[in-house]
This record gives structure tokens, C-alpha cells and sequence, in this order.
């Protein structure tokens, strides 16, 4: 073990990977808190922060997904030293990723009425609308900050947004208490403010870091450029094509996830509230994989501009190893930590003992779910988009959810079916992933 950790891949691995987790973190982090603020109001409260959330999180992976196509080009220039490229990547990814945003923004703005069409609980629903409308505005603050993330980590600056992100979520912790309870002379809003807090704090996150990106010295080198580069259609559709590609990659889980807490709802409060919080805790373990695999396309993105196809598989090999280290241990946690970690979100005896269940399904799929992503991360780097994209979307729209109603409905699993449905999922798509990330490999070393 000492031998490894002294291993120079591994330790570049963790130094980059530290602050990209923080920052993955933090905006898991963020719903954690309204979750846990809201469960000290009541279940139904949090009930319609969770069911709001869960679909604000496509919002959010989607963003996080179209951005993504930006940093292994950004990298590419970065060790061509052409700031121009830079400034014309930075500005056609600016563009590409506002236009969606705001699409994106206008459907579910008109579409929040559905709600009510979902066969949730009828009082979840009244609460829940009101609540994600105000959630979606921030959508477009928070595609600046993935953009500017997904830029500044193509320059291997992977600290910048590791500070935007703490900041805001401090900002939110506060926010909570004063608009929720009404300090500090400002109104009482109740279940209200949390949604409003959110959106403050990640306002601060998106203009923030785009203010830093454009006055820190080290960093906005192509600032001179960024006035004489214009918006090529080319370089638009090249980004837009694959930053499309990982956003439905991306979306293909967080979807799945979310129609099976759509399905949770079904079978009533107690159940959305346990799916919610035990998703939240999987999703907060999930973005410590996540970070590991945007080093993981960082650093085989710089071998591969390079050439050296050799570190290129070293790279790829200790993040893997890295992998199971991390998520063997959050595994652990959940097994042994079941029965007490629900007890920070609820006090209901029938949520915590649902949740407590559900952690169980979540310790199962710890280790696929880590090497998934990590796999998606290297064949981002290897630049491979479309066959990563198939394998998604097979296993968790046309796999997972059959597979999910079938055992919740049809077996009378409830809420328990869906999580074995997902678990199952999640272990055939990282075996999917991983035989195309050998194949990718094998057909680079034989055209070297």
C-alpha cells in the first residue's frame, strides 16, 4: 500500500482529483441541505424538496454532461500554447452551452404543471411546484460554472473551482437558516427560502467564476483574444455534437434514477423521502468517482495531445485502482453506518427504517458505479463519445426501467424492487464500459 500511494501516478492522481471531488461535492451538497433543513419542518416539506431536486438533477448532470466535450480541447491547446484556441473554445463553449441552458430552461419552466399528472402524493405536488420553478432559474449560473470548471480543468487548474464551489455552499447553509426562519430581519419564507437560497448560491457560483476566470493572471491568457474570435459554426457543432454525446451519457443514469423516485412516489411520502435521502448519500459517494474520472480525462487528455500512449494506459490503470480503494471504502460505510446515517435527514421511524434498507442496495453498486464513471472518464479522454453514449442509455432506459417497474409493481417490491433494478444496472453497464475502454486501448497501441 505504501508503495503504491508513493507512486507518482497515483499521487498526481489524487493531487488533481482532491479539489475536483470538493467541487463535484459541493453541488450534491447543496440539495443535501435543503433536504436537511426541510425534514426539521416536516416530511411533506421534504418530500417536495426531494421530488423537486431529483428532477432539477437532470438539469444539472445535463449541464454538467454538455460542458464536459470542452476540456479535453481547451487541453489540447493548453499544451500547444495556442491562446487564441483557447479564447475561440472558451467563447463557442459560452455560446453553445447558454443556448441549451435556456432551452432547457423554457421547456421545464411550461412543464412544471405536469407535475401534478405523476402520481405523486397530491399535497407533495402542491408544494413541489412552486418550489422547482424557482430551482430552474439557476440553471443558467450554474452552466457558467461548468463551462468555466470544465475550462480552467483543461489548463490542469482544478482548485479554482473547488473555492466557487465552497463558497457557495456556504452561502447556502446561511441563506437556509435566515430565509427559512426569517433572521437577520428578513421574512420568514419557510420550505420557500430554501429553494431561493439554492438559487442565490449558485448565482454567486456562475458569475463568480466567471468574473475569476476572466482576472486571474494565470488563467486568462486568452482574455486578449476573446474580443477577436468569433462564433464558428464548426467549432459550435463540434461541441455542441459532443457535448451532447456525454450529456445524455451523463443523463442516461441521473434519469433513470429519477423515474424510479417518480415510481418511489407511487407507494407515497414515507417512500419518496427514503428514496431521496438514501439517493442523496449515493450521489454524494458517487461524485468522489466522479472527480476521479474528470482527472482521469485530464490526464489522458495531456498524454494523448503528447502522444505517449504508454502513460496514457498507466493513467488509466492507477485511477481504476484508485477507484476501488475509495469506493470499497464508502461501500463499508454504508454498511456499517445504514442504521445511523438516515437519522441526519429524518425522525420518522418509518423513512429511517427505509432508508437504512436502501443504503444496502447503494454499499452493492459502490463499486461498479465508481468504475463506470471512471471508465467514461478515460474514453473521454481517448476522445470516444458515441459507443460510451449506446451503452447508457441501453442499460438505464431500456434495461433499468422495465427492469424497475417490473420488480416494484409487478413483484410487489415497491420501493426496494426499483433499487435492485438500478443495482443490476449499474453492474452491467460498468462491464459494458469497461470491455469498450479495453477495445479503444487495444486499437490505439496496434495503429501506433
Amino acid at each position: 500500500m505504501k508503495t503504491y500511494l508513493k507512486n507518482n501516478h497515483t499521487r498526481e492522481t489524487v493531487y488533481l482529483s482532491i479539489p475536483l471531488v470538493l467541487t463535484q461535492v459541493g453541488h450534491i451538497v447543496t440539495g443535501m441541505v435543503d433536504t436537511y433543513f426541510l425534514g426539521k419542518i416536516g416530511k411533506t416539506e421534504q418530500a417536495a424538496c426531494i421530488l423537486s431536486n431529483n428532477l432539477y438533477m437532470l438539469l444539472l448532470v445535463f449541464s454538467i454532461g454538455m460542458s464536459y466535450a470542452l476540456t479535453p480541447s481547451v487541453t489540447e491547446a493548453f499544451v500547444k500554447q495556442d491562446d487564441k484556441e483557447k479564447a475561440s473554445l472558451f467563447k463557442n463553449s459560452l455560446f453553445v452551452n447558454i443556448i441549451v441552458s435556456i432551452f432547457l430552461f423554457l421547456v421545464l419552466f411550461f412543464s412544471s404543471p405536469l407535475l401534478a399528472y405523476m402520481q405523486q402524493p397530491a399535497d407533495v405536488v402542491k408544494l413541489a411546484i412552486p418550489f422547482f420553478d424557482v430551482l430552474i432559474f439557476s440553471i443558467i449560473p450554474v452552466t457558467l460554472f461548468f463551462v468555466c470548471k470544465q475550462y480552467t480543468e483543461g489548463l490542469s487548474n482544478t482548485r479554482a473551482a473547488m473555492y466557487i464551489s465552497v463558497i457557495g455552499n456556504i452561502i447556502n447553509v446561511i441563506l437556509n437558516y435566515v430565509l427559512i426562519y426569517g433572521k437577520l430581519g428578513l421574512p420568514a419564507l419557510g420550505y420557500m427560502g430554501s429553494c431561493w437560497a439554492s438559487f442565490i448560491a449558485r448565482l454567486f457560483m456562475g458569475i463568480g467564476f466567471l468574473v475569476f476566470v476572466f482576472n486571474h493572471k494565470q488563467i486568462n491568457s486568452f482574455a486578449s483574444h476573446f474580443k477577436s474570435v468569433v462564433i464558428s459554426k464548426k467549432q459550435s457543432w463540434i461541441l455542441f455534437k459532443d457535448g451532447l454525446a456525454s450529456a445524455f451519457q451523463f443523463t442516461a443514469e441521473a434519469s433513470a434514477f429519477v423515474v424510479a423516485g417518480l415510481m418511489a412516489g407511487v407507494f407515497g411520502k414515507e417512500q419518496i423521502d427514503a428514496h431521496g435521502i438514501a439517493l442523496s448519500m449515493a450521489a454524494f459517494t458517487y461524485m468522489f468517482a466522479s472527480g476521479l474520472g474528470s482527472t482521469t480525462t485530464i490526464r489522458v487528455g495531456n498524454y494523448l495531445a503528447q502522444q505517449n500512449l504508454v502513460q496514457v494506459k498507466n493513467a488509466i490503470y492507477h485511477s481504476f485502482k484508485l477507484n476501488l480503494l475509495i469506493m470499497g471504502f464508502m461501500a463499508l460505510v454504508f454498511i456499517t453506518l445504514n442504521k445511523i446515517l438516515p437519522l441526519i435527514f429524518s425522525d420518522d421511524a418509518e423513512i429511517i427504517l427505509i432508508t437504512s434498507n436502501l443504503l444496502l442496495f447503494a454499499a452493492a453498486f459502490q463499486l461498479f458505479d465508481g468504475s463506470q464513471v471512471v471508465a467514461v472518464g478515460a474514453l473521454r479522454g481517448l476522445e470516444d463519445y458515441k459507443y460510451p453514449t449506446l451503452i447508457a442509455m441501453i442499460g438505464y432506459w431500456i434495461l433499468a426501467l422495465p427492469l424497475c417497474y417490473m420488480f416494484a409493481f409487478y413483484f410487489q417490491m415497491e420501493v426496494y424492487g426499483v433499487w435492485l433494478a438500478l443495482s443490476i444496472s449499474l453492474g452491467l453497464v460498468a462491464v459494458f464500459l469497461f470491455l469498450r475502454l479495453q477495445h479503444v486501448l487495444k486499437n490505439r497501441f496496434l495503429n501506433a
